[in-house]
């Protein structure tokens, strides 16, 4: 895997586009260019870190059977994927954001976004779907918020994915088998899934197009389960006598039995990917994207317990070792989800890198069909229907625009500048049926609405005012206005008042090239984050009328972020050493509000957090033998909540999902032109998942531990078409947890056709 080390803490790298399958970056110290006109969210100008990995890396040394596996190995972040197909909690961890912050970072796909700003959290995962593996062509990670071009979403990392377009007739088919063997608490069963690919392509004159088919079947690990605390039940003979419990530790340490588990998703997703670019001009192009993306799933329970006949016990009144726990109707819960999202995205750019270049993109991201089933009755009645309830999101989604242009008034400047808009909808509501299966919705439980927006002007400029030094400065300012909103029970309806905010986040960055082999950078930004659309409506009403699990004049998270950078070019490669700093206000998490009487939990602003660490990356080729290429990170930070008035106890203590060391390290040999072998590890520290660090327990259920897996890959070309790979990941069948359990040891099996 390669590194694009980024220029010059505001060094000229040229990525206003991406390249063509056949184009290869021209990589130097400081500057980076890929040459085409392929739509692409990176600027001009870089004035941060970038580090990426291309489509032959992915290829030869990652199991990638989805397209967040492409991050898999790139220093400090992490991708909180649950099983192959993860759809819902697969969010992205940065240097100083953690996994319980989603929208702290953004990912697009050739200039579309796909970060889904709608919420912030573990069920607001990027849309990952809407890239196959098959398509990437490189993805490009740019670290901190220091470039204008991008909002206060960037303040962890962007994600730039560029897929393929073909110069010529193209094909490929590819089919995956993965295999898991699991053994966890009461549970030892093995998950299987398989996926197919297909695509074409072809280039005809000023024409080219590409087509992605993909079909993935999967059976994911049980994710949650079912617990009782074992003093919270009552002495006694109460209650149906029952075996099978499990005994173990929660996440601080108290003792607690796990009944079952609550949730094993088979998941079923279809993909359909077709792009269509056409050229004006050897430096104008306009690209239509379309993306469909499908999702069935049923999550299904299995209870641990046994009665004396040996049937399985769900609900009612249990007897475990002398103590009786009551089970509710919906402690092991059935589930079917059927989603149905579409998304467009248009660009017209040109590229002649003269004195002035432009760019316009709009995409649309639309819920027309996002619908969970739940039962409300016990098993085993509600496999044959009954009560249930009904959440219905169809009709939320988001839309962007953008005007970009970029100035080269002389050698000594390059100026960017644009226009941006985004803005969400929410539209959720939960009714409930007679027949959880099939039935109508009935009367409503719960509602959420409301619209968020934000439009915002850029601009920074690129001076080189010396031979070997160059400057950033720029500035983005935003307008930001919440509307709309409103939080409803079965009864009453809380309707929220307009809301609107300015901010101006300036950015700055010097960068000077020492010698021909060192460059030493430094940056700084401002970014605000702005609350979403689900934090300040999505939440409930008690019965005197007050919100419960949202509030509306939430305050945006404020970050100054800084770094420090020195890069050296290697015989064979290269090493980069960053100081990295953030200090955020109004920190947006959710806590316990011990000021007020009675207490309150929910979203809150957080009053201070600050992080500091370092981050070493290295990337060598044919290290002590021809084809052997080596790169590995090593990542510490130290992020502790600063001030809390209203959660005293959280103060001094770790951010949660930080830990204080990260490590990855990949080690890929080509034997010769047709086989290759790699070995590759990953290591996080100790971390927590609550403020307080009240969760010393990593290995629970609902902890958060640290974790060392190791991953291989074997891959054979037969000939220039037929290629098969084998592969492991976490070979060493490490049990690890982030809230749910990551999977164990998975086999992986790849047969592929390219044409």
């Amino acid at each position: 895997m390669k590194t694009n080390l980024s220029p010059l803490a505001m060094a000229l790298f040229a990525a206003f586009a991406a390249a063509h399958a056949e184009d290869a970056p021209d990589r130097q110290l400081g500057t980076v260019t890929i040459n085409g006109t392929r739509p692409t969210s990176l600027p001009t100008q870089i004035p941060t870190t970038i580090e990426g990995v291309t489509r032959d890396e992915i290829e030869r040394g990652i199991n990638a059977t989805d397209a967040e596996d492409a991050l898999k190995y790139l220093p400090s972040l992490l991708v909180r994927k649950r099983y192959i197909g993860d759809y819902n909690h697969a969010v992205l961890s940065t240097r100083a954001s953690g996994t319980g912050n989603s929208a702290r970072s953004a990912v697009y796909a050739d200039g579309i976004l796909l970060s889904n700003y709608l919420g912030n959290g573990a069920t607001f995962a990027p849309r990952w779907g809407m890239v196959s593996p098959e398509e990437i062509e490189r993805v490009d990670v740019l670290y901190g918020p220091f470039s204008a071009a991008y909002g206060g979403n960037s303040v962890g990392a962007v994600v730039d994915y560029v897929t393929r377009m073909p110069t010529s007739f193209e094909a490929h088919a590819k089919l995956t088998l993965t295999h898991q063997p699991l053994k966890l608490y009461g549970t030892d069963d093995r998950y299987d899934g398989g996926q197919g690919r297909f695509a074409l392509g072809s280039r005809d004159g000023a024409w080219s197009w590409f087509i992605d088919v993909s079909r993935t079947d999967s059976e994911g690990q049980p994710l949650t389960f079912q617990t009782r605390a074992v003093g919270a039940g009552a002495a006694g003979n109460a209650g149906l006598p029952v075996t099978g419990a499990v005994t173990g530790l929660d996440r601080t340490n108290t003792p607690w039995y796990l009944l079952g588990t609550a949730t094993q998703y088979h998941t079923v997703q279809d993909q359909i990917k077709a792009k269509l670019a056409y050229d004006f001009s050897s430096t104008m192009r306009a690209t239509y994207t379309f993306g469909l993306w499908r999702n069935e799933s049923e999550g299904r329970p299995a209870s641990y317990l046994r009665d004396a006949a040996g049937n399985p016990v769900y609900s009612g009144t249990v007897n475990i070792a002398g103590r009786s726990y009551t089970l509710g109707q919906t402690d092991f819960n059935l589930s079917n989800e059927d989603l149905r999202h579409t998304m467009h995205g248009l660009t017209l750019k040109t590229n002649s890198k003269g004195i002035f270049d432009w760019e316009l993109t709009a995409s649309l991201y639309d819920y027309g069909k996002d619908q969970l089933r739940a039962a409300t009755i016990a098993l085993p009645a509600a496999l044959n229907g009954g009560a249930g309830r009904i959440v219905n999101q169809g009709g939320t989604g988001w839309s962007t625009f953008a005007a970009k242009g970029v100035w080269r008034p002389g050698a000594a400047h390059v100026t960017e500048f644009g226009y941006q808009r985004e803005a969400y909808k929410l539209a959720s509501i939960e009714n409930a049926t007679s027949n959880w299966i099939g039935g109508d919705p009935a009367a409503r439980n719960a509602g959420f609405r409301g619209k968020t927006e934000i439009d915002a002007l850029y601009a920074q400029d690129t001076w080189k005012f010396a031979p070997a030094w160059k400057a950033v400065l720029g500035a983005r300012f935003e307008h930001w206005r919440a509307h709309d909103g409103a939080t409803s029970n079965a009864s009453t309806t809380a309707y929220h008042p307009e809301r609107s905010e300015n901010d101006v986040s300036p950015k700055a960055a010097v960068s000077y090239q020492a010698d021909g082999d060192w460059v030493l950078k430094a940056s700084l930004g401002r970014a605000v984050r702005m609350p979403t659309v689900s934090e300040l409506y999505q939440g409930g009403i008690n019965a005197a009328g007050q919100l419960t699990a949202n509030d509306p004049n939430l305050q945006p998270e404020k970050s100054w972020t800084s770094e420090l950078t020195a890069e050296r070019r290697l015989e064979q490669g290269y090493l980069r050493l960053t100081a990295f700093g953030e200090r955020t206000t109004d920190a947006l998490y959710s806590q316990t509000n011990v000021l007020v009487t009675p207490n309150v939990t929910n979203i809150q602003n957080v009053d201070r957090i600050r992080t500091r660490g370092m981050e070493l990356s290295y990337v060598a080729e044919n290290v002590w033998l021809h084809g052997l290429d080596l790169n590995g990170s090593l990542t510490w930070t130290d992020s502790k909540i600063a001030r809390n008035d209203k959660f005293p106890a959280s103060v001094g203590k770790w951010q949660p999902r930080i830990p204080e060391w990260r490590a990855t390290g990949v080690a890929s040999y080509a034997v010769n032109d047709k086989l290759s072998l790699t070995l590759a590890a990953r290591y996080s520290g100790t971390q927590y998942s609550t403020l307080d660090n009240t969760d010393i327990n990593g290995f629970a259920y609902q902890a958060a531990s640290k974790y060392f897996t190791a991953d291989t890959r074997l891959r054979y070309r037969f000939n220039q078409q037929w290629s098969v790979a084998l592969g492991v990941d976490n070979l060493n069948n490490y049990q690890y947890w982030n809230f749910h359990p990551y999977p164990q040891r998975t086999y992986v099996a790849e047969l592929k056709f390219d044409l």
